[in-house]
C-alpha cells in the first residue's frame, strides 16, 4: 500500500509514520508513504494557498487550483482520494478494513475554514474521525493511516491478531492479564489457567459483552 498525504504541514508526519508499527510495515516493504504540499504548486512569490470566502464570513478557505494540482501530482489510476472533514462519514473499524484493501490512498488534509467546494466535489470520499473540530486534517489523516495500515496483510506479527481486537465483532475487547498471577491481592481469573480453550473462549465472549455493556452500551445494541 502507498499512502500520500496532501498537507500544508509535512513536517508533522515523520514522528508518527516512521515509528513503531508503521516503521516495521515499511521495513517489510508492505507500506510506503509520502507528503505533497499544495504550496509547491502555486505561482505567486508568497506561495498563497488560501483566500477569503465569497459572500463573507470568518476565516479563509484553501484555494482549488493548488490543491487540485497537488492531488494530481500523485494520483494514479487505482488511487482513492479521501478528504478528512468533520462533514464526512464517521471512521470506524469497518471503514478501516475496507480501505486496507486499496493499493493507493491519497489523504487530503484540510485547513483553515475548509476547501473550495469545487475541488471538494472531486474527492472519492469524505471521512470524519469524530464530531469535533481540529485545527487541520493532519492528525485525523495519521489516525486513519495507522488504523488502515495495520490491517494490511503481513503488517501485524500474527495474522490473526487483528481478528480479536475491540470492535472487530462489534464488541469491546475482553479483559487481559499478564504476570504476576496475584497483584495487590487481585488474582487473575482461574479459568485462564485451565487449558480448556472452549471454556476460555466462552469466558472471553462473556467478559467482552460485560465490558461493552458497562463502557459502551450503544455498541452492544448493534453487535
Amino acid at each position: 500500500m502507498r499512502i500520500d498525504f496532501v498537507t500544508l504541514f509535512p513536517g508533522m508526519f515523520p514522528s508518527v509514520m516512521d515509528a513503531s508499527m508503521m516503521a516495521r510495515a515499511q521495513e517489510k516493504g508492505l507500506v510506503s508513504w509520502g507528503c505533497v504540499n499544495p504550496r509547491d504548486f502555486t505561482e505567486d512569490k508568497h506561495h498563497k494557498v488560501d483566500d477569503r470566502p465569497f459572500g463573507g464570513g470568518p476565516g479563509m478557505l484553501m484555494m482549488a487550483e493548488p490543491l487540485e494540482k497537488a492531488i494530481k501530482s500523485v494520483k494514479k489510476k487505482d488511487s482513492k482520494v479521501i478528504f478528512l472533514s468533520p462533514q464526512g462519514k464517521t471512521f470506524d473499524n469497518k471503514v478501516a478494513k475496507r480501505l486496507s484493501r486499496e493499493k493507493h490512498l491519497i489523504l487530503v488534509c484540510g485547513h483553515y475554514e475548509g476547501v473550495d467546494e469545487r475541488v471538494a466535489e472531486s474527492f472519492d470520499e469524505e471521512i470524519s474521525v469524530g464530531d469535533y473540530v481540529l485545527t487541520g486534517g493532519e492528525l485525523p489523516s495519521m489516525l486513519v493511516a495507522d488504523a488502515v495500515a495495520r490491517l494490511v496483510p503481513g503488517v501485524l506479527k500474527k495474522e490473526d491478531a487483528a481478528s480479536c481486537e475491540s470492535f472487530t465483532d462489534g464488541l469491546l475487547d475482553f479483559p487481559q492479564y499478564t504476570r504476576p498471577r496475584v497483584w495487590k491481592g487481585r488474582e487473575v481469573p482461574e479459568v485462564l489457567f485451565s487449558g480448556d480453550h472452549a471454556k476460555i473462549a466462552e469466558w472471553r465472549r462473556n467478559a467482552a459483552a460485560k465490558a461493552t455493556k458497562k463502557k459502551r452500551p450503544d455498541l452492544l445494541e448493534r453487535a
